[in-house]
């Protein structure tokens, strides 16, 4: 039985597609779990897995007059459940090729003043230990999320979380740096 309230996972559903939040909260409380554990199969992302199952049911919340038909629930869950997150890797993956072509095609800072790379290691220096840890791995062995994942034992999700708050603290860092730099100079003239 879906919820204490219902006969029927068929009245379940009947009362979500007439547009009942109580009986969508009531569905969405006891496939959560189910489907939460399904789609970490697919990701081993838990924030991506959130993601996904939160953007699951809020699909079937705005195709809920379509419900009614529906025989059985939780093979019409796996499907969609499953093309999302799919959807959501191949999205992923194309996202990281597009950032390693991006990085490759970057010509290498080699007229920069040696000061600039000071204020990089400081920043760098700043970063939790973990954010250090995959900034590093990725810039300077370079390796690949995938690499950096299974040699932490972290998801590539997670990786790249870890990249992206490093870098953006790194060049928060640095601009912030020059800025005072520059006003300073500006100040001795």
């Amino acid at each position: 039985m879906v919820a204490t309230k219902y006969l029927s996972e068929q009245a379940l559903l009947a009362d979500v597609a007439s547009g009942n939040s109580s009986a969508f909260r009531a569905l969405y409380e006891h496939w959560y779990p189910f489907l939460d554990t399904h789609i970490f199969r697919i990701t081993t992302s838990k924030p991506l897995t959130q993601e996904i199952v939160q953007d699951v049911f809020l699909k079937i919340w705005e195709a809920r007059e379509t419900l009614h038909n529906i025989r059985s629930f939780k093979a019409y869950l796996l499907v969609v459940s499953k093309n999302h997150a799919l959807n959501a890797l191949q999205k992923l993956a194309a996202e990281h090729r597009n950032q390693e072509r991006w990085a490759r095609e970057q010509p290498p800072v080699q007229d920069a003043p040696p000061f600039y790379y000071s204020l990089i290691d400081e920043a760098i220096d700043r970063l939790t230990d973990r954010q250090k840890e995959v900034y590093l791995l990725h810039r300077h062995q370079r390796l690949t999320y995938k690499e950096i994942a299974g040699r932490l034992g972290i998801g590539r999700e997670t990786v790249k979380y870890h990249l992206e708050v490093a870098t953006a603290a790194i060049s928060r860092y640095v601009q912030h740096r020059l800025a005072m730099m520059a006003a300073l100079i500006l100040l001795l003239q």
